[in-house]
């Protein structure tokens, strides 16, 4: 971890983010402990896509130091308060906070939500598509959910969970998914499994706070609520909101990936380093090396 935030700091001297008024907005919930990684993610990012303007939340722990250097950084972003997030009948924690501000954001703007441990590192044309035609885009939770696909709720427990509901002690995403056939008109729903470190929402789209609280109400029902207050639950409703809006794409996972200590290939256009193994090798130092030097690199185009 310290070597990397060695590496990371050099971040610091490359050149600001330059903020497009395109209807495109970046959205991330970060830390004062965060706050260099993030850079890296958003610079990366930004560089590569050439769109949008920055909205940041504020986990608390934002100094007025860290403020500077993110108005310095990012274009003097609009900063959220945690506290001042209203997340009604949903749970609160767990990045709640986060998605409902998404919801709310993408009434007028396309909403892209970045996590501050992903390092961009080639053009990204399947996101820039999806974004231009307006049209919702999802990081897949691995190799096995891109054969599977986006598939009505009967069908991915049948095929996801063939021995059925997965009993407690077990991660809170594989208790609600295994479930999923008891919800109300399951075969009138989609699902796949999916990231929500990396996801695009079209502007305009369906789903609201409203349709987000009535999938908590009845997933909560299926679980309980100490389950679903559980962390994982807003990355649950990410997935099903986005399943199941039309023409919502799914990012190819040999460009765009979660790590899981898998070879490095060359043709990766994104990666998030999950915490499991964000430090557990040099990969993550490696490739924020990589998007550091393209940021400072000397532009010839």
């Amino acid at each position: 971890m310290h070597l990397h935030l060695h590496v990371a700091r050099r971040i610091l001297a490359t050149p600001p983010i330059i903020p497009r008024n395109d209807g495109v907005i970046i959205l991330s919930m970060i830390g004062t402990r965060t706050l260099i990684p993030y850079l890296v993610a958003i610079k990366s990012f930004h560089q590569h896509l050439a769109m949008g303007r920055i909205v940041l939340i504020d986990d608390g722990s934002l100094t007025e130091a860290d403020r500077r250097i993110l108005a310095r950084h990012c274009g003097a972003p609009r900063i959220i308060p945690i506290a001042e997030i209203d997340t009604g009948a949903c749970p609160r924690g767990g990045t709640w906070e986060r998605l409902l501000v998404l919801l709310d954001l993408r009434a007028d703007h396309y909403v892209v939500q970045l996590d501050s441990d992903t390092v961009t590192l080639a053009d990204l044309p399947e996101v820039r598509a999806a974004i231009i035609g307006n049209r919702g885009f999802m990081l897949l939770g691995g190799p096995d959910s891109q054969a599977l696909g986006i598939q009505t709720l009967p069908e991915f427990v049948r095929r996801k969970y063939p021995d059925g509901p997965v009993s407690a002690p077990a991660h809170m995403q594989a208790l609600i998914e295994s479930r999923y056939a008891a919800y109300p008109e399951a075969e009138c729903h989609s699902y796949v499994r999916a990231s929500s470190g990396f996801a695009g929402f079209a502007r305009g789209g369906a789903s609201d706070r409203t349709a987000a609280t009535t999938f908590s109400r009845r997933a909560e029902n299926l679980v309980g609520t100490a389950t679903w207050a559980e962390w994982g639950s807003e990355q649950v409703t990410s997935n099903f909101l986005l399943s199941n809006e039309p023409g919502t794409v799914t990012l190819p996972y040999s460009h765009y990936y979660n790590y899981w200590r898998t070879p490095v290939t060359g043709d990766e256009r994104l990666v998030h380093f999950v915490g499991t193994h964000r430090y557990s090798d040099g990969v993550y130092r490696h490739m924020t090396a990589r998007a550091i030097d393209r940021l400072t690199r000397p532009r010839t185009e």
